[in-house]
């Protein structure tokens, strides 16, 4: 069992060899807006799951998760090979590609706090335009205090 400070200096290192073998070496035109953004490597070191997102080339235009995932399939074989030269380790890990949701948990993050903006900016405009319910001062504004009682003998609040 490898250390965990390896485990990450091996996943980094994974995932920059296939992010350069991806825009160098595999000649594919589905994996063109194909971005690596992360890697990790199981304690033992044999196995890597590599996180990947797919750029769209138009804004009106989703990207192709389909395809990006069925070509990065094929070419697993010669990103492997490329990790095992690169990487000098004894045991060349197997690779899992996955699609990372980070950039849609993003958005969904982002739209959320819109709404909560929103929502707020719709409560302040409210607020402005509150009125009290009651009187507009609930208290009594000449307060009245009750007299003290005294004791003939003692004066005021004498406990004797």
């Amino acid at each position: 069992m490898a250390d965990q400070a390896r485990a990450r200096r091996l996943a980094k290192r994974i995932a920059q060899i296939v992010a350069s073998a991806l825009e160098h070496e595999v000649k594919d035109p589905r994996l063109g807006h194909v971005t690596i953004t992360d890697a990790k490597v199981t304690g033992d070191l044999r196995d890597a799951t590599v996180y990947y997102t797919v750029r769209g080339e138009r804004l009106d235009v989703p990207p192709d998760f389909a395809g990006a995932a069925a070509a990065l399939e094929s070419a697993k074989g010669v990103l492997r090979s490329k990790v095992g030269e690169g990487t000098g380790v004894r045991y060349t890990p197997t690779l899992t590609f996955v699609a990372d949701s980070v950039p849609e948990d993003a958005r969904r993050i982002e739209e959320l706090l819109a709404k909560a903006r929103e929502a707020d900016a719709e409560v302040a405009r409210r607020a402005t335009e509150a009125r009290p319910a009651g009187d507009p001062d609930p208290y009594r504004a000449p307060r009245e205090e009750e007299p003290e009682e005294t004791d003939e003998f003692t004066g005021p609040d004498s406990r004797g």
